[in-house]
């Protein structure tokens, strides 16, 4: 019989069966991984932002999903949302600890893929400027 590793079976947190359907950090992870809210997180990292900031700095995101997307990551303890009674009111986002902790692990995912990216093209004379560009 040959030797190898054996194997032991991956035990989660016993309050959480996190391959269950009706795990509540499932629902939670599909929020931070969902289309818009890596996006939210990562826009939040450096700054608390307003409903606009925030819509303006994510591009191709429609007012809609991003209300959405703020609503869940605030009930998820994600994000903090502050409304100032002005006149329309005014109301900011900004990471929670929680947040940030979260948000870490995504922003260096973000930063090693962009790091992989191809530097973007030259723009020729007279043409538009790239969709994107790298941040740095």
């Amino acid at each position: 019989m040959e030797e190898g590793v054996q194997l032991k079976p991956v035990v989660a947190d016993p309050r959480y069966e996190v391959f269950h359907t009706d795990c509540p950090a499932r629902d939670m992870v599909d929020h931070v991984t969902s289309r818009w809210g890596i996006w939210v997180l990562i826009s939040l990292r450096t700054n608390d932002l307003r409903f606009y900031e925030l819509r303006d700095s994510i591009r191709g995101i429609s007012e809609k999903m991003l209300a959405q997307t703020l609503r869940a990551l605030v009930q998820d303890g994600l994000i903090w949302r502050a409304v100032e009674p002005t006149t329309p009111p005014q109301v900011t986002y900004g990471l929670t600890d929680f947040g940030r902790d979260i948000g870490e692990p995504l922003t260096d995912l973000f930063d090693r893929i962009t790091r992989r990216l191809p530097p973007p093209s030259p723009v020729p004379e007279g043409g538009s400027t790239p969709s994107w560009s790298p941040r740095h």
